[in-house]
């Protein structure tokens, strides 16, 4: 099943990262280039980063320079985390681009690659609330209260996990057909975002 692969690369990249745990960390990939298992550990370590970055953002002392370039630095993480969806999903229209497609196919509400970004961001939080469960510097009861959310967080990832691999089975069978949209931010281009293009007036 794909999503055992996808669950298996993802904690890695989670625990490589937490090695060092700094955002700051140089990346490196394990994986070769021209396989999927290099866009999946991208995809994830590019996650993780995101996610302390977000951490980070929210201490309330943060010095206000550091924090407008911290934006920035999440503003660009997020149309990498994007442009890597995308790229997952161009390996999947690839590889079933030779099936036929049933003519009572349906299209799905999302594609494989953005159903796999949602299982990347479980899979870090499954690992971030399973430490706050197991802190010794916690009290019981905060420690009892994580470890019912971690509970439904493993359910859940259960669940999606199910979700992915019927609908790649589905596509792979021509049951359903994958048609993807480029994700067309606005905010970031100079002729689309008021802000900017006012200024080039």
């Amino acid at each position: 099943m794909f999503s055992n692969l996808a669950n298996k690369i993802f904690q890695e990249s989670i625990e490589k990262y937490h090695v060092v745990d700094d955002v700051n960390q140089p990346f490196e990939n394990p994986y070769a280039k021209d396989k999927i298992e290099h866009l999946l550990y991208r995809k994830n370590w590019i996650d993780t980063v995101q996610w302390h970055y977000e951490d980070i953002i929210r201490d309330p002392n943060i010095d206000p320079v550091a924090a407008l370039k911290l934006k920035r630095d999440i503003d660009a993480s997020n149309q990498d985390r994007t442009d890597t969806v995308e790229y997952i999903d161009s390996y999947f229209l690839q590889k079933y681009n030779d099936v036929s497609v049933k003519e009572n196919a349906t299209i799905n509400s999302e594609s494989p690659a953005w159903a796999l970004d949602r299982l990347s961001i479980l899979a870090l939080k499954i690992y971030h609330m399973q430490e706050e469960a197991e802190r010794t510097d916690a009290s019981d009861a905060h420690r009892a209260k994580c470890q019912t959310k971690l509970n439904i967080l493993l359910e859940q990832r259960v669940d999606l996990s199910t979700a992915i691999d019927q609908l790649i089975a589905d596509v792979e069978n021509g049951d359903k057909y994958m048609k993807v949209y480029k994700q067309m931010k606005m905010y970031n281009d100079d002729d689309l975002n008021p802000v900017l293009y006012n200024k080039n007036k």
